[in-house]
């Protein structure tokens, strides 16, 4: 069967890889010109990890480990008052986004076809497939379509309807961007957080970069997401006056190139395809950055799905139906943590009781045993090296 997929950051290249094993002829469509290289760490929880075995590329993304170390928490005048244990950030392993993404195109990318700088225009279903109209591209006819387009997936609105039905919005708004390591961190990073502002800064790529961020609590904003030059304003007004290293966070904000900004949200659906369309990731099923979660479920959803459609022998309604039921525990309980976390973002000065209570309640504090998905085992002279 031919699969087009939409989106090359996790979700988009992590499917590619378990379709191609087990048979399927890919295609990843990207709108961007090429792979994203900026975002903040990412982290991997309990099956992901398996997952990432299976794909025989635990050992890589081990090499990558940013090895965060406990973080400090800031006062305005730049003093440390609390510490904050590194689990509560880095989960079971923690790289950075645009390293995970790099290692996933490197392993999809001879045997998946890659078109960058051009995205979906237009869908149409019939009984032989999906007619797809691109922006740029010609126009083709795939078996399926599955949208990893991420929390403002095009797909989701040409098949479902428009992001306003789906989106729960959490009351939070991040600005990230990459900086010099001015503060010479080492495998740390320090927090400052007053209620309804945060910012923190941590060491990156073996402490000879910096990853920042600036977080506000608002209701949702009318803004362009593609104008930058206003997204900067919006930050900049929001954490005007505060002290600490925010003048020169802003300031960094101001000139960094991979700079990023967007809200909080989650995608609630009661289906996750329409037809011959399907929906993975962010796109279907988002919890936010405040669950820590959303990479693991990318990585988990794409192993599934993918071995669904091989159990399906391709029947794509009855997989559809299966990857769904498989998920739908993982999502809930990710969602649950996504809304917790928002709760408790902007801690202000917290009480020892308060940190020692977050703290004894991370489930990533002690290390996750790598247990539990199905075994869809693609065909094994389609494997990987070191992949089953």
């Amino acid at each position: 069967m031919n699969v087009l997929i939409s989106g090359a950051s996790v979700a988009g290249p992590a499917l590619a890889y378990w379709l191609r094993r087990h048979g399927f002829t890919v295609t990843v469509v990207e709108r961007a010109a090429q792979l994203r290289d900026g975002g903040y760490a990412v982290d991997f929880r309990g099956e992901a990890l398996d997952v990432l075995d299976r794909m025989g590329l635990l050992e890589e993304v081990c090499a990558l480990d940013t090895h965060m170390g406990d973080a400090a928490l800031m006062d305005g005048e730049g003093e440390q008052y609390a510490t904050l244990p590194a689990v509560i950030f880095a989960g079971d392993l923690e790289i950075l986004k645009g390293d995970l993404t790099r290692l996933l195109h490197e392993a999809t990318r001879d045997d998946v076809e890659y078109v960058f700088g051009d995205s979906i225009a237009a869908l149409e279903q019939d009984d032989t497939g999906v007619h797809v109209t691109f922006v740029h591209g010609e126009p083709r006819t795939f078996d399926l379509v599955v949208g990893a387009d991420g929390l403002h997936s095009h797909t989701r609105a040409l098949a479902f309807g428009p992001e306003e039905r789906f989106i729960r919005h959490l009351g939070i708004y991040t600005a990230i961007f990459s900086l010099d390591n001015y503060l010479g961190l080492q495998n740390t990073g320090q927090l400052y957080s007053v209620p309804g502002l945060a910012a923190n800064i941590f060491s990156a790529r073996d402490n000879t970069e910096a990853r920042a961020a600036l977080h506000f609590a608002s209701d949702p904003l009318d803004y362009d997401r593609r104008d930058v030059a206003q997204q900067r304003r919006i930050v900049a007004e929001r954490f005007a006056g505060e002290g600490w290293q925010v003048p020169r966070l802003l300031w960094e904000a101001a000139r960094a190139q991979d700079f990023y900004f967007d809200a909080n949200a989650q995608v609630e659906m009661d289906r996750w395809s329409t037809g011959r369309v399907v929906l993975l990731g962010d796109a279907g099923y988002c919890s936010a950055p405040t669950s820590g979660r959303g990479t693991s479920q990318a990585l988990i959803g794409a192993y599934v799905l993918a071995g669904e459609l091989a159990a399906a022998g391709g029947e794509h309604t009855a997989a559809f139906e299966a990857y769904e039921r498989e998920m739908r525990g993982y999502v809930t309980e990710h969602q649950q943590a996504g809304r917790e976390g928002a709760e408790r973002f902007f801690m202000g000065t917290p009480t020892q009781e308060m940190l020692d209570m977050i703290a004894a309640n991370t489930p990533e504090k002690a290390r996750a045993q790598v247990v539990g998905l199905g075994d869809y085992r693609p065909a094994a002279h389609l494997g990987r090296p070191g992949a089953v």
